[in-house]
């Protein structure tokens, strides 16, 4: 199978962009930056078939309709509202690890590419968490795509993916993949700025 399965840590790839966002564009960014999701999803498929696509993040209630245009575009979204009971990042890496190992299941025979969003590669040593499962899914054949932030990705993750698969930076994709709204009242003056087309020339397939 030549599909690919992407699945999606908002949450992390979000903190994430703010940091680099600080670093690029100075603090009054930090409260100001967001994720440009259609070019995200474009860099996360990069032209390959997508067979299915799973979004996870937590967000406040009236922040909701933000995630229409994703579902639009045939992303499945889950959200938790902040606050929850078991926690807004567990219960957001548990959504994906279940379906992650799911897809792997159902697929066995005819494994595709994992695209994995996050930077998040805690508890391999354990057995646990994203980083564990991709490894999981690659030993039965899933060829394997992380991308994330070069600096706040686990650095045991990016070096396994770069051994075994293909490890895309989000920071040679900024401009792309992120704006600036307005500040709000309060915040520091900053101008606003939209994203660019995203060239995806760059962006290196797993073999």
């Amino acid at each position: 199978m030549n599909d690919v399965f992407i699945y999606w840590d908002n949450s992390n790839i979000f903190i994430g962009a703010q940091d680099v966002a600080v670093d690029r564009e100075g603090e009054s960014a930090r409260s100001r930056v967001r994720i440009h999701f259609p070019n995200m999803l474009k860099l996360a498929h990069a032209g390959q078939t997508v067979r299915r696509a799973v979004a996870a993040g937590s967000v406040p209630p009236e922040l909701r309709s933000v995630w229409n245009r994703l579902e639009n575009s045939g992303v499945e979204v889950r959200l938790l509202e902040r606050g929850t009971l078991y926690g807004r990042e567990q219960g957001v890496d548990q959504i994906l690890q279940t379906e992650m190992l799911r897809d792997g299941f159902d697929n066995n025979g005819d494994p595709g590419t994992v695209v994995m969003l996050t930077g998040d590669g805690a508890g391999f040593l354990d057995g646990v968490g994203f980083h564990a499962d991709l490894s999981r899914m690659q030993k039965r054949g899933w060829r394997i795509e992380v991308v994330s932030w070069k600096y706040s990705c686990n650095r045991r993750m990016r070096e396994w993916a770069q051994q075994y698969g293909v490890f895309v930076a989000l920071d040679d994709f900024y401009d792309s993949i992120t704006f600036l709204e307005h500040p709000r009242p309060g915040d520091p003056v900053g101008d606003p700025r939209l994203s660019v087309s995203i060239d995806l020339s760059k962006r290196q397939l797993a073999d």
